[in-house]
Formats: C-alpha cells, sequence, structure tokens
C-alpha cells in the first residue's frame, strides 16, 4: 500500500471552519498548510504539492468547483486527491458534479470529524482515486447550471428571511437581520461567479 506524502492543504474561506478543521487534522498528526479561498489554494499547490486538497465550494475570488476543474487540467497537478466540503452545495445534483469533477468524496457541513479522517486516510493510501471525466464545455456548462440553481435557492431565502423579518417580534428581529445578511452575502457572491462564468463560456464561442 503506497501512502502518499506532503501535507493537507486546507482551503476555506470562513477563518473559524478554517481554523476548526486545520486543528483537528494537526491533532491526528497531519501536516496541514491552509488557503482563504481557490486563487491562493492554487498558489500554495506549486509551492508546496499536497497529498490531499479538502476544499469549500462557495469562496471568494475562485470557488471549490473552479478550483478542482483547475486542479485536474493541470498534469502536475491532476492526480492529486480532492475531498469537498459544503454547506451551500448539498444537493444530489451538486454530489454528482462534484464527483464528476474528480472529487474523492462529498461532504456536508457541519462536517463529522470521523467521516472527515476516513476520507484523507483513503486519499492518503489511494483507496479512492477518482479523475474527471467532464470535457472542458461539460464542465462550464454543469458549473453554470450548479450556479443558477443556487441562485435561485438563495433568493427564495432571502425572500423568506425578509418576510420573517418583518413578522417576528424587535428582540428577535437581530438573528434574521444576520441571516438575511448572510444570505444577501452568498447571493451576491454566486452572481459575482456567474458573471464570470458567462463571460469566459462567451470567449469559448
Amino acid at each position: 500500500m503506497t501512502i502518499s506524502t506532503g501535507p493537507i492543504l486546507v482551503v476555506e474561506d470562513i477563518a473559524a471552519v478554517r481554523e476548526l478543521i486545520e486543528v483537528q487534522l494537526r491533532m491526528r498528526g497531519y501536516d496541514v498548510i491552509v488557503a482563504r479561498d481557490g486563487q491562493e489554494a492554487l498558489a500554495m499547490v506549486h509551492m508546496a504539492r499536497p497529498a490531499v486538497v479538502v476544499t469549500d465550494i462557495l469562496m471568494p475570488r475562485l470557488d471549490g468547483f473552479a478550483l478542482a476543474h483547475q486542479l485536474r487540467a493541470d498534469p502536475h497537478t491532476s492526480q492529486i486527491p480532492i475531498i469537498f466540503l459544503s454547506a451551500t452545495y448539498v444537493s444530489a445534483e451538486d454530489e454528482r458534479f462534484a464527483l464528476h469533477l474528480g472529487a474523492m468524496r462529498f461532504l456536508p457541513k457541519p462536517v463529522d470529524a470521523d467521516e472527515l479522517f476516513i476520507a484523507v486516510a483513503d486519499a492518503l493510501t489511494g483507496q479512492s482515486r477518482a479523475v474527471s471525466t467532464l470535457s472542458e464545455r461539460d464542465f462550464y456548462s454543469g458549473y453554470r447550471q450548479r450556479l443558477e440553481a443556487k441562485l435561485r435557492q438563495k433568493s427564495k431565502q432571502i425572500s423568506r428571511n425578509q418576510q420573517l423579518l418583518e413578522a417576528v417580534p424587535p428582540e428577535q428581529r437581530e438573528n434574521y437581520r444576520r441571516l438575511l445578511a448572510e444570505a444577501q452575502e452568498q447571493f451576491d457572491e454566486i452572481q459575482r461567479e456567474l458573471g464570470v462564468l458567462v463571460t469566459v463560456m462567451q470567449g469559448l464561442g
């Protein structure tokens, strides 16, 4: 049995979540490096080749789907195992797209520590290697569908939170304001990613 060497790269834009995953993995004896988004992760991959990439999906600048696509498209990084974590992209269609991208595991947040440790151990020992089965055009088409579906979902969530904010007693409104702000921030980020993607697809012709 061959065990992959190198650090585990954790890619997560929320500091508290990133630090929690890092601590959990370090407590198991793993060497861990971290990145705040996919763009930062790509730079780190070429400086210190990781044995495994554990990445969130919804992130600024470059999200997890785009990160995985770029890793799989580069012969030097195409074999690095990828484990996706997500609290936003959790549908069966999201999971299928992630696995077609070449992810070896797709775990919903909040992440069960034991499931994460098992996934990492499998990745390190080569128990579950995966490669992308998507062409460039299929990737962009599927990626756009995932973004558009998530944008519709977030739009409904924002409308629902706005209605609840107006209906709840004043002492409960602060909680709903926070939920509304979080949903709006995610909506804006998905919309930004979709705008970038449409521009890229127009360039492909």
